[in-house]
């Protein structure tokens, strides 16, 4: 089975996210550090879509400025825009594989769709 996770290494659940994925046999794993890959706003949407999110559900507030910029209470197309130009507004990790998309927060969540 094929996987994507989008991953940050400074942060404590995307590393253990990563882990199950590399222990689970038969992983095909591609990993993308988002902060120096940035997602694309359409990109965004289509994983928001398939894991069943708004942009609002995947915004992370802890750790950046998002909620002093009025992103909390800003549009989606708002919101997407800034994950776009600051990946660190999108929370993580976010994982595809062919069973779905999910941000695994925790990251157990990751295991709904091995």
């Amino acid at each position: 089975m094929k996987a994507t996770i989008w991953h940050n290494p400074a942060c404590g659940t995307s590393r253990k996210t990563l882990a199950i994925l590399q222990e689970t046999p038969g992983i095909e794993l591609t990993v993308v550090e988002y902060l120096k890959q940035p997602y694309a706003a359409d990109q965004l949407r289509e994983l928001f879509t398939a894991a069943g999110l708004t942009a609002r559900d995947a915004l992370r507030l802890r750790g950046t400025d998002a909620e002093e910029r009025g992103l909390n209470d800003a549009s989606e197309d708002a919101i997407i825009a800034a994950m776009a130009a600051n990946p660190a507004y999108v929370e993580r990790p976010i994982v595809r594989t062919d069973k779905g998309v999910r941000l695994c927060r925790p990251q157990d969540v990751v295991r709904e769709i091995l």
